[in-house]
């Protein structure tokens, strides 16, 4: 019996339509690509859509996090039988042993070549499952890396004086980037604080590190790591190898290390793990020498899918209800470090198709995507985001991202950019969501074009995911219930005496903090009727709250207690970070 067609399924499940199909045969025979990868370039369908599709058209078993099966077996030794490199250089993973046949996932189940290898490798019969490559990666990452502190092992051997082979010292590729899968042992305080800053970097990937701060005070080094948006002390290095350490990074960044007195910006890459890290550098004299801090920009690490970034399904509707409009202005808000440029990037990849021109203004770009034209601002040369963005207007865009609006000349820009015919996605510094339009206004806008361009306003925060292995329930007490009751905005309310709360404890699996990773919550306030009736009169922030909680949106606040109530953060965490907003 013949197989169905891939396209066919994919149709008989309603995840594309012949239209799509047809585009997409067009496109595969232009780029001569499988019709798989043609539907994802297109964004007609998923990676997992067309995974799930072709293991009904092989008879193979689809795979993922989510069903629970793509989750290595950790007592049968598969680290062994199947190598990390091997795993990683194929996107093929492990999963269990039973009577000598080995599970394993891969992308192409069809690629005859690749399973004669894993044959050779394992020496035994193969079980066959189908994920995508981006899950197959993420579990690679999690199986194959322990937990040793890679920091105490370097420094551990420099106090025994311990030192091996120098034959690979050399880690500047010849691309510029400097490669940490390499080993760097050596006897020198030169090779030693090479060997050093190479664990550092490794180890802080590991922990999923935001930023590096190394500082020397009087009596004492600090070492430290931001981990979801805590400080974390780690062991520091000996006093005398810190200014060889800095230095280390201003080569690597191209800074000048004979300054000491001013402070310095920079950049490096690094490639780990098959994958391109970008480190932005910036150094600082202080009264006890200079302080570095590293910032951590790890695209792999982020996933851009407003479906897992936080929104609940009210909020995304809305947000992307906006996103598709032809033309108009969408406000996001927020603190430094909030995620804003995260959430505005996972939107604009959810709208990116061939047809629409997608142009970003930003200072500076953190996260590069395919399919849009990113551009960097540069003061120094003029290159403003008013300059950039009255520029962009003559390049034919559809969709416009402006990193931030800070002074009147860009507001104005971005307002006539939306009454032009353009989408314009920005962000601001404020409170909440919706300070944005007396913010606007006090930058000149025009109450009447706020009103009628405004599309949608929205705020949002990071909060710190419980570890699910370790966290612990608890009923709350009844100041938590009474406060929880207040805040939520839920109709109707749940039963008070049926509530179950999550806390934080600390396990092998998340280092032992309670928390591993970051969600974020969000408002969402689409622009109606009666608020741009409200904003076009008078623009009381607290009229549009009342009009917002009307049409059915809620604030930071209940969206942070509907996260506490599914057991995703916990409410010490969640009130830290959503603090005065009732």
């Amino acid at each position: 019996m013949a197989h169905k067609l891939l396209g066919e399924i994919m149709i008989q499940a309603k995840w594309i339509d012949e239209e799509k199909l047809a585009k997409a045969l067009k496109f595969q025979q232009q780029q001569g690509c499988l019709i798989g990868e043609a539907l994802v370039k297109l964004h007609y369908a998923s990676e997992e859509q067309v995974a799930q599709a072709l293991g009904k058209q092989l008879g193979i078993p689809y795979a993922s996090k989510e069903n629970q099966i793509l989750n290595p077996e950790k007592s049968q030794g598969l680290e062994k039988i199947i190598p990390e490199k091997f795993a990683r250089d194929n996107a093929v993973i492990p999963l269990f042993i039973e009577d000598n046949v080995l599970a394993t996932a891969l992308t192409d189940p069809t690629n005859i070549m690749m399973l004669d290898n894993i044959k050779l490798v394992s020496g035994m019969e193969i079980q066959l499952f189908i994920a995508t490559r981006a899950q197959i990666l993420k579990v690679i990452d999690a199986f194959y890396q322990g937990q040793t502190n890679m920091i105490d092992t370097v420094l551990d051997k420099a106090m025994e004086g311990k030192g091996v082979e120098t034959s690979e010292i050399d880690v500047i590729t010849a691309d510029g980037k400097l490669d940490l899968d390499k080993v760097i042992i050596g006897e020198s305080k030169g090779a030693q604080s090479i060997k050093l800053i190479n664990a550092i970097m490794k180890q802080a990937i590991s922990e999923r590190t935001s930023d590096i701060h190394l500082e020397k005070f009087d009596e004492k080094v600090s070492l430290r790591l931001r981990i979801d948006g805590v400080l974390y002390e780690r062991s520091a290095p000996p006093a005398d190898i810190v200014d060889a350490l800095i230095s280390r990074v201003k080569i690597l960044s191209k800074l000048d290390i004979s300054e000491r007195r001013l402070p310095q910006d920079g950049s490096f890459s690094i490639k780990y793990q098959n994958r391109i890290i970008e480190i932005r550098v910036s150094v600082c004299p202080t009264v006890f020498g200079e302080k570095l801090v590293m910032r951590i920009l790890d695209r792999g690490a982020v996933e851009l899918n407003v479906s897992v970034i936080g929104f609940e399904v009210r909020q995304k509707e809305d947000f992307l209800k906006a996103a598709a409009a032809p033309n108009g202005l969408i406000f996001l808000t927020g603190p430094t470090g909030s995620g804003k440029t995260t959430t505005l990037n996972a939107v604009l990849n959810t709208i990116k198709s061939p047809e629409l021109n997608i142009m970003t203004l930003e200072d500076p770009v953190e996260i590069k995507m395919e399919g849009i034209s990113q551009v960097q601002v540069k003061p120094a040369i003029g290159l403003t985001m008013a300059s950039g963005l009255r520029s962009f207007l003559r390049q034919d865009p559809d969709v416009i991202l402006v990193g931030e609006v800070r002074d009147n000349e860009t507001a104005e820009a971005c307002l006539k950019a939306a009454m032009t015919g353009h989408l314009v996605l920005s962000t601001l510094h404020t409170n909440s969501a919706l300070e944005a339009v007396p913010r606007l206004l006090d930058m000149g806008i025009e109450k009447y074009l706020l009103a009628s361009t405004l599309l949608c306003l929205a705020a949002q925060r990071l909060v710190r995911q419980l570890c699910p292995a370790c966290r612990i329930p608890y009923r709350p007490g009844q100041s938590e219930i009474d406060q929880f009751m207040a805040e939520c905005m839920l109709n109707p309310l749940p039963d008070p005496t049926k509530l179950t709360f999550y806390k934080a404890a600390g396990c092998p699996k998340c280092h032992n903090m309670g928390y591993k990773g970051r969600k974020a919550i969000y408002e969402v306030y689409f622009n109606t009727d009666e608020m741009k009736q409200i904003i076009y009169k008078d623009a009381d922030v607290q009229k549009l709250s009342v009009a917002a909680a009307k049409a059915g949106a809620w604030n930071l606040r209940a969206s942070g207690w509907r996260k506490v109530m599914a057991g995703i953060t916990s409410s010490e965490d969640m009130l830290s970070v959503t603090v005065g907003e009732r």
